[in-house]
């Protein structure tokens, strides 16, 4: 009974001193990754709950309204575009990890292979857009009027030679149409829920130079709290970056 007791006392006092910290996330890998490091934080006493989204939007505008605390899905271009669009003021706490994007086909095993006119989806968000028509220049596919610019668009395409047929979708929903089209750019973390091995299945992904390592956001107002400070330590841990490497074999790479 006594044990019983201590337990409980135990117990309620973590709850009365733990931080609860709620963070937005994709399943894959960002949700993962932080149900990983939840039982480290737990001994900080740090109550971290993971809110999982499947859209690139949600999580920055519930951090924003203060509904949510931070979240974990993006990289810097995409956060500087977000912020510029909707004049909200989210800061990066720290990186994390990269996600390198691919070409997928199930049509084709090199892009060498794609016919004249071959149809070519990409994600319709301005950073994840440009990011996917930087790969296919620097593939030799097409030719941009400027290969620096991240948020070249379709109309920055100088030389087409294939003749390539652009389509932008949501990048959340490029996956499922993988069997519809010739080409499909995919983010790896929406080619890791759809089952694809980035580093077999894609006819060319980018390196590791690559500038979009995806980061913890927040409010400037809550970036430097405690419970903000332990979990971006957690996500630098060593045991997190063993993680990542066991897990994902080279399909995510720890940016620390």
């Amino acid at each position: 009974m006594k044990k019983l007791l201590v337990a409980f006392a135990a117990a309620a006092a973590f709850s009365a001193h733990a931080d609860t910290l709620t963070v937005a996330a994709t399943p894959v890998p960002h949700a993962e990754i932080l149900e990983f490091v939840k039982p480290a934080l737990a001994k900080e006493g740090v109550d971290l709950k993971v809110k999982v989204f499947t859209d690139y939007i949600q999580p920055n505008v519930q951090v924003a309204e203060k509904r949510l605390d931070a979240n974990f899905f993006q990289h810097q271009p995409y956060l500087d575009e977000f912020n510029k669009a909707k004049g909200t003021h989210l800061v990066s706490v720290t990186g994390v990890h990269l996600e390198p994007l691919g070409a997928y086909s199930n049509k084709y095993k090199k892009l060498e292979e794609l016919p004249g006119g071959a149809n070519v989806v990409i994600p319709n968000d301005a950073t994840n857009g440009g990011r996917a028509l930087l790969l296919l220049a620097k593939a030799g596919v097409i030719k941009l009027k400027d290969p620096a610019n991240i948020l070249s668009t379709t109309k920055d395409i100088s030389d087409n030679p294939k003749d390539l047929k652009f389509r932008e979708l949501e990048a959340a929903t490029i996956p499922r149409v993988l069997t519809q089209v010739d080409l499909a750019l995919i983010n790896t973390n929406y080619a890791l829920e759809a089952k694809l091995d980035p580093s077999k299945d894609a006819l060319v992904i980018e390196g590791n130079d690559s500038p979009y390592v995806n980061i913890l956001v927040a409010r400037e107002d809550d970036k430097d709290s405690e419970a903000m400070k332990k979990l971006a330590a957690a996500l630098h841990s060593p045991e997190v970056k063993a993680f990542i490497l066991e897990k994902y074999k080279g399909a995510v790479l720890p940016a620390f």
